[in-house]
């Protein structure tokens, strides 16, 4: 097995088109056609983790973070993400990166996190825009239903709950070909007629590959007419954040104590509490000052988060309690998130969870 048959199932299951424009996830270093003796799973890539990786016979580092995150003009060992670079170049490993696109993921960062607290009824707290695309197509009617399917095999037609989601019109197109034409039905040079069903589907904008493939293959016609557009409706199951409910409301106290034990953080910051109970909860791994407005908006009662800056905690403004849990912290369980994924693909491979701790933050 080589390292691209690992990226292969990391990306089907958080495309790369859905990190942030900001963000530099993928193969940061290495050869994706090199044989893979292991796999570390880590949250953070530092020299420990290459030196765990080398004792433990793996060529590959799965990172949720990219260690690699702004551009490298020299790669001289003078500081530690220079110095991770050149020890896995010179040991031949591989370093991969997931980041945003994971954190986009329905099932990904922000669930664990709702899946440790025991949230029910979770949704995306920021839906993601422009990664929903629509497809028109024509086709002979007596071909509409070969069509449809093959579409719908390759990823088109899912809405939210539903799958094989279609619109289709019934019409009458038209088409003369000219002397280089081959066409199917009619005649080259002659002007011709056919019943045809205007099909409208839906997909996911990282599958617009294998949707066109899949219409192509299928689709009779020599010259085949469609239309690709991006909408603007946001995707309820691909985004930012998450919010749910707690099964019980809880008082708050309690409630944040909880979330000091379970998350191990050393030091919980919170903002002034409101003396009512915790029912609806919202969520953002890492760096979430920004969806602060989100979580008030979706009438959060609380949102756990981290690195809030003194200033952000002004912004409850008695309407929901800030709760900053530590960056690790409120990502620690990822790395279990995308062991566990991977073992279920690869249950026959070297697949090694890091022990090392990645924190750089220390408390008294």
């Amino acid at each position: 097995m080589i390292i691209q048959d690992i990226i292969k199932e990391i990306e089907e299951f958080a495309p790369l088109n859905y990190a942030e424009d900001f963000d530099n996830v993928g193969l940061l270093v290495g050869d994706k056609t090199a044989v893979v003796t292991g796999a570390l799973i880590t949250l953070d890539t530092l020299e420990t983790t290459v030196d765990e990786a080398i004792s433990k016979n793996c060529n590959l580092i799965v990172s949720f973070h990219p260690i690699i995150f702004s551009g490298l003009k020299k790669i001289t060992g003078k500081n530690y993400v220079e110095r991770v670079v050149l020890k896995a170049i010179k040991n031949d490993i591989a370093i991969y990166a997931i980041h945003t696109a994971l954190d986009n993921q329905y099932k990904g960062v922000n669930d664990m996190i709702c899946e440790k607290i025991g949230l029910i009824n979770r949704e995306i707290l920021i839906p993601k825009k422009n990664s929903i695309k629509k497809l028109l197509t024509f086709v002979p009617a007596d071909d509409a239903e070969k069509v449809r399917k093959a579409i719908f095999d390759a990823g088109g037609g899912s809405i939210g709950n539903y799958d094989n989601c279609s619109f289709n019109v019934n019409g009458t197109g038209s088409f003369k070909g000219n002397t280089s034409s081959n066409p199917v039905i009619g005649e080259r040079g002659s002007l011709h007629f056919e019943k045809e069903t205007q099909i409208g589907i839906t997909f996911p904008a990282h599958l617009e590959g294998n949707i066109l493939n899949a219409l192509f293959t299928s689709h009779p016609y020599e010259e085949v007419a469609y239309e690709i557009t991006s909408l603007e409706n946001s995707n309820q199951h691909l985004g930012m954040g998450m919010i749910g409910e707690l099964e019980k409301p809880q008082e708050e106290k309690a409630f944040l104590k909880t979330i000091k034990s379970t998350f191990k953080t050393g030091c919980l910051r919170h903002s002034e509490l409101l003396e009512k109970p915790i029912k609806k909860v919202a969520v953002l791994g890492g760096s979430g000052a920004f969806a602060i407005e989100n979580a008030k908006k979706a009438g959060a009662d609380v949102y756990i988060t981290a690195d809030l800056k003194y200033h952000d905690f002004y912004k409850a403004e008695k309407n929901i309690v800030l709760a900053d849990i530590g960056h690790y912290e409120s990502e620690q369980f990822t790395k279990n998130l995308l062991y566990s994924f991977l073992t279920k693909k690869f249950s026959n491979f070297a697949l090694i969870l890091a022990e090392t701790n990645s924190n750089p933050i220390k408390y008294i």
